[in-house]
């Protein structure tokens, strides 16, 4: 134990000395311009990486033994790895989370599934789902949250984090992220086939399901609220920075879903129409949408076409554009009310060529500045890189490059 927690420090302290550097309150103040619509440039950041590919140096290789602590290191590696080969605009922040024990933020259905892997250091598969809901008897099975949540365990976590990075780095404890999607759930329990047909020839039995999804999180969030267990103030949202004058920065007692970012999407509806997207998400969704501070609707799904539902979303500040969305379109749609949060095709770090990547970025740019959008480039998705780190590297210098013209 006392050999894993002088490798902890050890991390920890290199942590600390990054995190305590100007930058990294320069770039907080320019995520908050670029959230208050107000950008200086647009920014850039990386996330969900293929770590399993990434390893250099041994920068990566994990050395504690305890399999918490491991976790712990992991967190801390990939973080000091980020910094050094692909910093862009993400912040070294100076505190460590500690996730809080809590159980029951669920609807008691696991996935039917056949998953099939190509790479076994990967844990990006593909899945075939197994269709769990035909009927509307099969609403039963939809359990409503009940959320509980171990104290002691949580204490137990804190203050064995507390003592290794005690005099290093903050220890905060959250509670689960504001994830909020009735559809990705949906597509693994009935398969994205067996839903989308279902909206056809089943449309009260979707309608039910889904809406009974919605009352189920609504349900899940105040109990979250009512036991002070919500998320606390935001570094990130969805890959991207959170930082913003709009919400509280320091956490306060009581703590509530006005105080934070959503994060929403229905990427299973991206071949619908926009009528149907907007009677089954935009409709159906509006209570969570509501009820939160700000809200980051949109993932892989083009929204290009369906921007005057989106529109409709309260409180709406970010806006995706994924690699299928004609951009033009997005950005004339999306003008300078929201940011356009651009999602470069992670596919062109397979089939590697600079000036295809250095294309697509000062297109998007010049097309947003076009139509006076704020803009974000948000490199994630990640699965492979070919087993070649150095493309995400180079990725990052171009975006950078591009971005400071």
């Amino acid at each position: 134990m006392n050999k894993d927690k002088d490798i902890l420090r050890n991390l920890a302290g290199q942590v600390a000395e990054i995190a305590a550097l100007p930058i990294q309150e320069e770039k907080r103040d320019q995520w908050r311009k670029l959230n208050s619509l107000k950008p200086e440039r647009p920014m850039v950041m990386i996330d969900q990486v293929c770590w399993n590919e990434m390893n250099v140096d041994d920068m990566l290789t994990l050395r504690c033994e305890n399999k918490e602590l491991r976790e712990m290191e992991f967190i801390l590696r990939k973080r000091l790895y980020q910094s050094k080969y692909f910093p862009a605009d993400s912040v070294m922040d100076s505190f460590i989370i500690i996730e809080k024990s809590i159980t029951g933020m669920n609807f008691g259905i696991s996935n039917e599934e056949h998953t099939l892997a190509t790479d076994n250091t990967n844990g990006v598969v593909s899945h075939s789902y197994i269709n769990q809901f035909t009927s509307l008897e099969d609403l039963e099975k939809i359990k409503f949250p009940i959320v509980k949540h171990d104290e002691k365990e949580t204490a137990r976590r804190l203050a064995m984090a507390q003592e290794i990075f005690d005099g290093l780095l903050e220890v905060r404890s959250e509670g689960p992220a504001t994830y909020l999607s009735v559809w990705d759930p949906i597509a693994m329990w009935m398969g994205v086939e067996g839903a989308l047909y279902s909206l056809i020839d089943q449309p009260d039995l979707m309608f039910a399901l889904a809406k009974k999804m919605v009352d189920g999180y609504m349900i899940g969030l105040d109990q979250l609220e009512a036991l002070n267990l919500l998320e606390g103030p935001q570094s990130l949202i969805h890959c991207t920075g959170a930082w913003t004058d709009e919400l509280p920065q320091e956490l306060k007692s009581p703590w509530s879903t006005k105080d934070i970012w959503m994060f929403g999407l229905a990427q299973m509806l991206s071949t619908v129409s926009p009528s149907m997207f907007e009677e089954f998400e935009i409709e159906i969704s509006m209570p969570l949408f509501e009820r939160f501070g700000l809200v980051y609707y949109g993932c892989c799904d083009p929204l290009d076409r369906k921007m005057d539902q989106v529109r409709r979303i309260p409180n709406l500040r970010k806006v995706s554009m994924s690699p299928w969305t004609d951009k033009s379109l997005g950005a004339s749609q999306i003008g300078s009310d929201y940011v356009y949060s651009f999602k470069p095709n992670p596919a062109f770090l397979v089939e590697y060529d600079e000036d295809v990547i250095r294309k697509d970025l000062r297109e998007t740019l010049e097309i947003c500045k076009r139509y006076n959008c704020p803009v974000e480039l948000i490199l994630k998705d990640i699965s492979t890189v070919k087993y070649k780190p150095e493309r995400l590297w180079r990725w990052a210098q171009i975006a950078m490059e591009e971005v400071n013209k």
